[in-house]
């Protein structure tokens, strides 16, 4: 038998597997247990970082970089670009500003309410 902890959505279970077919008893094959702690945040930029943060609104990938700190930005322009389920998804500007930081880089996997970036108005 081989024992895993395994995260799910943010819920961890604890879950052990027979080998050759046979399966666990069900009270303890996936019994739910509180969340540890949340892993160390996406890199921060605090020296630039703005007042208004930009966050992801699903987990994903990050794609591309569309503006860079010092942008001048309007309500609605592309900040960042994340693929979330194979599709690419703009992540824009709540509203007029200046991109102040760029919290990721290209390649970095997010979760659902990262902040990804930060702006001034």
């Amino acid at each position: 038998m081989k024992s895993y902890t395994i995260t799910v959505n943010g819920n961890v279970y604890d879950v052990t597997v027979e080998e050759n077919g046979q399966t666990a008893a069900p009270s303890a094959a996936a019994a739910p247990r509180k969340a540890a702690a949340p892993a160390a945040a996406p890199k921060a930029k605090a020296s630039g970082a703005g007042s208004i943060k930009i966050e992801a609104g699903a987990a994903g990938k990050v794609f591309k970089i569309e503006a860079e700190p010092g942008t001048a930005v309007k309500a609605g322009d592309p900040v960042l670009v994340l693929e979330i389920m194979k599709m690419e998804t703009p992540v824009v500007a709540p509203k007029d500003g200046t991109v102040a930081s760029i919290d990721v880089a290209v390649g970095d996997s997010v979760e659902a309410g990262a902040v990804l970036a930060t702006m001034n108005e």
